[in-house]
C-alpha cells in the first residue's frame, strides 16, 4: 500500500475496491491524535482508549458518508469532540481532572510546594464546575498548545467565536477561582 496517499484518495479506494489496508493506514496516522483529543476531554486513559476505539468503528462503518467538504483529518476530529461530549452527557458526569502524585514540583521552600499543590487543587475543582465545552475549550488553547483555527476546525466555530468561547471561559474560571479563595 502507498503511505503518500492523500486521506481521501485512501477513502476512495477502500470504498471503490473495499481494501482494508486504507483503513489500517488511516487509523495509524490519526489514532494518537484521537486519543490525545479524548483523553483532553475525559481525563481518564482507560476511557479515552474505549472511546477511540468506539470514535474509529464509527467513522468506518460511516466512511461513504464523508463528503469532502472538509478534510478527513477535520472530519474525523469534529466526530471525535462530539461523541465524547455526547458520551459524558448521557453518563451524567463531568471531566474530571486528577492531581499525579507522581509529579515532583520543584519549590524552594515547604510552604510554596503546598502553595502549588493547593492552587493545582482549586484549579482541578474550578475545572469541574465549568462545562465540558469550556473545559474542552481551555485544554485544547493552554494544554494542547493549539492554534486559535485549529481549535475552530475541531469544534467546528469560527475563529471569532472561539475567541469569544475563550474569553468567557477564561472570565468564569478566575470568577470561580476568586470565590473559591475569596
Amino acid at each position: 500500500m502507498n503511505l503518500t496517499l492523500s486521506d481521501e484518495e485512501m477513502i476512495r479506494q477502500h470504498l471503490n475496491a473495499n481494501f482494508t489496508g486504507c483503513l489500517e493506514n488511516l487509523y495509524n496516522r490519526y489514532v494518537a491524535k484521537v486519543y490525545n483529543q479524548c483523553f483532553s476531554i475525559t481525563r481518564d486513559a482507560v476511557q479515552a482508549q474505549d472511546f477511540t476505539h468506539d470514535i474509529f468503528l464509527r467513522v468506518f462503518a460511516r466512511l461513504d458518508q464523508f463528503q469532502g467538504r472538509s478534510s478527513f483529518s477535520t472530519w474525523l476530529y469534529s466526530l471525535a469532540y462530539n461523541y465524547c461530549i455526547d458520551q459524558i452527557k448521557r453518563s451524567k458526569r463531568l471531566a474530571t481532572t486528577y492531581l499525579n502524585d507522581d509529579v515532583e514540583y520543584y519549590c524552594t521552600s515547604t510552604e510554596e510546594a503546598e502553595k502549588v499543590d493547593y492552587t493545582l487543587h482549586q484549579l482541578a475543582q474550578v475545572m469541574n464546575r465549568i462545562s465540558p465545552q469550556e473545559a474542552t475549550v481551555l485544554r485544547l488553547k493552554y494544554q494542547d498548545g493549539l492554534p486559535l483555527s485549529q481549535i475552530g476546525l475541531q469544534l467546528n466555530l469560527k475563529e471569532s467565536a472561539v475567541k469569544m468561547r475563550l474569553k468567557r471561559s477564561r472570565t468564569k474560571v478566575k470568577q470561580l477561582c476568586q470565590t473559591a479563595m475569596g
